[in-house]
């Protein structure tokens, strides 16, 4: 389900319209989901976490869905939620760490999103995600170290998105979300996308 995000005067940076869904991508830690959200609301559109969806839709927890079904079968039903989603009105998609690394789920994105990589160094990334439960690829003795052999392997897959922008510590949310916003529009200006703009003036 799209979540509504709140809007005001003060937040919205221009009268765009959205034309393409806008979808994060990037290890966990990044912000995707709380960046995701304040850009959501000043676009004025929806925002939607693929992982809130996957777990609506099987009716488990992702962790759950790991323990009882194992990595492949969440990554299939993963690939299935996003493409629904990407085929409904544009928005702000916040995804998994690993579904664009998947060929099939980042092929959907490429052809019907805007793909926006937040990157983050290692230890930033481990600051924010080590204390929080529901990351089972964390669930072992050294998390730091196969979050940082995770960002090595699949760093050149992210790469590939659209737009690339840095998450850096003390960064606000709203500089964030300002950021992309700006970079998207950079992208779309030097014909980045030839089959469309993400953005529509509407003045």
């Amino acid at each position: 389900m799209i979540e509504r995000s709140p809007m005001t005067a003060e937040t919205r940076p221009a009268p765009f319209k959205l034309t393409r869904t806008i979808v994060l991508v990037g290890l966990m830690g990044a912000g995707k989901t709380s960046v995701g959200k304040r850009l959501a609301g000043m676009l004025g559109v929806g925002f939607v976490d693929s992982d809130v969806e996957i777990e609506e839709a099987a009716g488990m927890t992702i962790p759950e869905i790991f323990a009882s079904l194992g990595e492949p079968a969440f990554r299939d039903g993963e690939r299935r939620v996003i493409g629904r989603l990407l085929a409904e009105r544009p928005h702000v998609l916040a995804t998994g760490g690993g579904s664009f690394v998947e060929p099939r789920t980042r092929a959907e994105i490429k052809s019907l999103g805007t793909s926006v990589w937040l990157r983050a160094d290692v230890d930033l990334l481990f600051e924010r995600v080590r204390d929080r439960p529901g990351r089972p690829l964390l669930q072992v003795d050294d998390p730091k170290a196969v979050l940082t052999d995770l960002n090595t392997r699949r760093a050149p897959f992210y790469a590939e998105a659209d737009v690339t922008v840095d998450s850096r510590r003390g960064c606000s949310h709203e500089t964030m979300a300002r950021t992309i916003i700006e970079a998207i529009r950079a992208y779309d200006l030097a014909g980045g996308l030839a089959r469309g703009s993400t953005f529509e003036e509407t003045m």
